[in-house]
């Protein structure tokens, strides 16, 4: 297939204005760049991207001196109508992130959708994606997967965004941080338990691209023994509950009955949902009209 003609052919194809290609680079191997993209990129008139001087050294490797704009997460919604004036004026621009394919865990949804919603002609240019390149060679699951991108920075709100996934049978996949990476394992071994079989992978088409398998207790361990192990960007992958609860045996109207004389409704509910696996803050609001506080 020669995609490069079908670049300059889309190029041509749009005759009310400029297009807004989204075009994905690589996430660490400079070969993983397509014809197509590379194509794009010579022929866009701007390029818009997530830091100006990370995708300058993309452009300088492949010879090309570009208009650049930021965009990134502080100023996105303020450069859709700058933007979209460049493409009514019949400029054609490309987006891209640091790495990997824009939108997906990066910016770019906004303004994607501002310009769809004014007529604008958005092309999708395909690459690299570190969520499909981890689970490409994870060995779990890959029929089914969930992608909750990163978690929240604060512990207790982690522990939030899994508590709701401990019955998921699809195979979960998150973006982590060298900063957090043993803290959020620790969190998902308390919630999915130890023995949840898992993958994590670490610095995807680097030079020191490396797979961990196993348990998540184990994989803990692995990452523990060796400070270099937790340095790099992370894919975390945790196969689904085999054995997830559907129904509750547990009649959570007695068991209130029983704990709320002992403990406040807050307390009360997160023990209920770590028996039930139920939600915590339904169960929450259920001990609190159970009180008469509502």
């Amino acid at each position: 297939m020669n995609l490069v003609p079908n670049a300059q052919a889309n190029m041509a194809s749009n005759n009310q204005g400029g297009v807004l290609y989204v075009v994905a680079t690589p996430i660490g191997n400079l070969g993983d760049l397509s014809e197509r993209a590379i194509q794009v990129l010579h022929q866009a008139d701007i390029v818009a991207c997530e830091d100006t001087r990370h995708t300058h050294r993309l452009l300088q490797h492949l010879g090309l001196r570009k208009v650049t704009l930021s965009v990134h997460d502080h100023n996105e919604r303020d450069r859709i109508e700058q933007i979209a004036k460049h493409l009514s004026e019949g400029r054609n621009i490309a987006l891209v992130s640091d790495a990997g394919t824009p939108l997906i865990s990066d910016p770019g949804y906004p303004l994607v959708n501002a310009l769809r919603a004014m007529g604008h002609n958005v092309v999708p240019i395909p690459g690299p994606s570190a969520l499909i390149t981890a689970l490409s060679a994870a060995g779990l699951p890959t029929d089914r997967f969930l992608f909750e991108g990163f978690l929240p920075h604060k512990s207790s709100g982690r522990r939030e965004r899994l508590e709701p996934l401990i019955n998921e049978t699809a195979t979960l996949v998150f973006y982590e941080s060298k900063h957090r990476i043993l803290d959020t394992l620790q969190l998902m071994v308390d919630a999915f338990g130890s023995e949840r079989e898992a993958c994590v992978a670490r610095e995807l088409t680097k030079t020191f691209e490396t797979y961990y398998h196993g348990t998540l207790q184990s994989i803990l361990q692995q990452l523990n023994v060796d400070n270099d192990q937790t340095k790099g960007e992370f894919v975390v992958m945790v196969a689904g509950n085999p054995n997830p609860v559907t129904g509750s045996s547990y009649d959570t109207e007695k068991l209130f009955k029983l704990l709320l004389v002992e403990l406040p409704p807050k307390k009360a509910a997160a023990v209920i949902a770590e028996l039930t696996g139920e939600n915590k803050k339904e169960l929450y609001q259920k001990a609190l009209e159970m009180q008469g506080k509502v």
